[in-house]
């Protein structure tokens, strides 16, 4: 027998992160075929972008994975690698209706623990693929140690997969630290963002790339936008971190095309033949869902916006501030809409109802920041008046408000969106409008992307820009990793008390806050 040991600090389960765990040749992005037909010898189906786990609880997780051809996704778990005593749970047949990808829940899991799981795909004829395997950890049901990643922001700006500096990299840094989950704020992909082989940089190096088919141009038809993730899954550290961090997804702009908005047209310098943004954003929505371990049944509108909680410490609300807001305009109207009145009524009533230490909001545009769209639009809350609430300032005052006013604590605010990593501290004292408790707002990225910033503040809301990091000239390439970021937030299972940390591609923490519990 094999006995593992922690190696540097690490322990044993993020070893098998950084490991060949869940690792695969690099796939084809061919469409999921069927070979049955007279005369056609029936093959072994295979798994061709590895696997993922998302949506976790405390009895089990959503696992994703991706055949190239109809045949039906098996998964099985176990309390160790051996897999004595597994589990089998049996998911949907994969099919080219959904591009070969599918997600099953399993569940009737022990909280708290972590769990190998083992996919492999079942042909009409009975063969099997090659499997792969991965690790989660199910939610506790007593106060435990709790680590978060998040960021956003993937191959955006025309940075792809390098293979010179050996991928998306900062994938296999998160790993190694160990998370029990990973909010991806959005961006997952770059849909509106074409690659070229290569890239000349300000100071004359090149920045090379991985190019397909689906990457080479803006992204219009579902085949192309379902081709957005497939590139993404071609990076072997991309694949080796989705198959043991459960993740929990949102999108924002680029799932769909550059600031979109509810009613948009894309301009017509952009190069789309299809311009309606609306039509748009229902292909951009059937390929995200296909794509990602999320399944919208779980969510409260049937779309993305859900809450998840990881036992009595955290829960999440994760939100979609793009399919319910107004069209990008001057943002001054007394009925401006960022969350739409379902989703605002539904975050003040989950907040309340909450009975965990620390309430996480993921909110993929940022509170506070002033965020253009061309010289006369906005593109989220802030719309550079630092007056009293309007536009779609108000939907945050409504939230804010209530928060105080049914004194919920531990609210804290996470977000990605301007490719650079700052911590903002919003106060009454220093606002406009000052109907709500002050609060933290946590802002990380890009993950492979050119990074920009820093934004300007709006003062409605009194935020204070205590930690800023931000390239010196915008649009720095990801090729020294200097300014690609995650953030980390840690929750200390005995004391309660929560620590963010932000850090760069290489795992170095520039910033670190810490919050003590509510209550103490």
């Amino acid at each position: 027998m094999v006995v593992f040991r922690p190696v540097n600090g690490f322990s044993r389960r993020a070893l098998l992160r950084t490991s060949a765990l869940g690792l695969v040749a690099a796939p084809a992005l061919a469409a999921c075929a069927n070979d049955s037909g007279p005369g056609l010898v029936r093959q072994r189906p295979a798994l061709t972008h590895g696997v993922a786990v998302g949506d976790p609880r405390s009895d089990g997780a959503l696992i994703w994975a991706r055949s190239d051809r109809p045949a039906t996704l098996i998964v099985e778990t176990a309390a160790t690698e051996s897999f004595t005593d597994a589990k089998r749970f049996t998911g949907p047949l994969l099919t080219p209706d959904s591009d070969g990808t599918g997600r099953v829940r399993i569940s009737g899991l022990p909280a708290g623990q972590q769990v190998h799981y083992r996919v492999t795909l079942e042909g009409e004829d009975g063969a099997a693929s090659e499997p792969l395997t991965g690790v989660f950890r199910t939610a506790p049901l007593a106060p435990a140690d709790i680590r978060l990643h998040w960021s956003g922001d993937v191959a955006g700006q025309g940075y792809g997969i390098n293979p010179d500096i050996g991928g998306m990299k900062i994938f296999s840094t998160m790993a190694a630290r160990d998370p029990h989950l990973f909010l991806h704020s959005g961006d997952v992909v770059y849909a509106d963002g074409p690659l070229e082989e290569t890239v000349t940089l300000p100071d004359g190096r090149i920045w090379k790339n991985i190019v397909t088919e689906a990457k080479s141009a803006v992204a219009e038809t579902l085949d192309q936008y379902r081709g957005q993730y497939a590139y993404n899954l071609t990076d072997d550290n991309v694949r080796r971190f989705n198959a043991s961090v459960a993740q929990l997804v949102q999108w924002d702009d680029h799932e769909t095309t550059n600031n979109w908005s509810p009613g948009g047209i894309v301009a017509a310098d952009k190069g789309y033949a299809e311009r309606d943004m609306n039509t748009l954003a229902t292909r951009a929505w059937q390929a995200f869902h296909e794509w990602n371990p999320l399944d919208p049944a779980e969510t409260a509108d049937g779309r993305l916006y859900r809450k998840i909680s990881y036992g009595p410490l955290l829960d999440v609300f994760v939100l979609d501030m793009r399919t319910y807001k107004d069209t990008n305009g001057a943002n001054t109207s007394p009925d401006g809409r960022i969350f739409g009145p379902q989703q605002t009524r539904w975050l003040i009533d989950g907040l309340r109802a909450s009975t965990a230490t620390w309430k996480i909001v993921a909110n993929d545009l940022p509170l506070g920041l002033v965020v253009p769209d061309g010289k006369a639009a906005f593109e989220g809350p802030a719309n550079g008046d630092p007056g009293a609430p309007s536009g779609r300032e108000s939907e945050i005052a409504q939230v804010l408000s209530g928060i105080k006013a049914d004194r919920v604590q531990g609210v804290v605010w996470l977000t990605a969106d301007v490719h650079y990593t700052a911590a903002h501290h919003y106060s009454p004292e220093r606002a406009a409008f000052t109907d709500f408790d002050e609060f933290w707002e946590f802002v990380s990225g890009p993950l492979n992307a050119g990074a920009f910033g820093p934004n300007t503040l709006d003062g409605t809301f009194g935020p204070e820009a205590v930690f800023v990091h931000a390239p010196p000239e915008p649009g720095t390439s990801p090729l020294d990793g200097a300014y690609q970021h995650f953030g980390e937030v840690s929750i200390d299972g005995r004391s309660r008390e929560l620590t963010v940390n932000l850090c760069d591609a290489s795992g170095s923490v520039l910033f670190s806050q810490r919050l003590a519990a509510p209550g103490r």
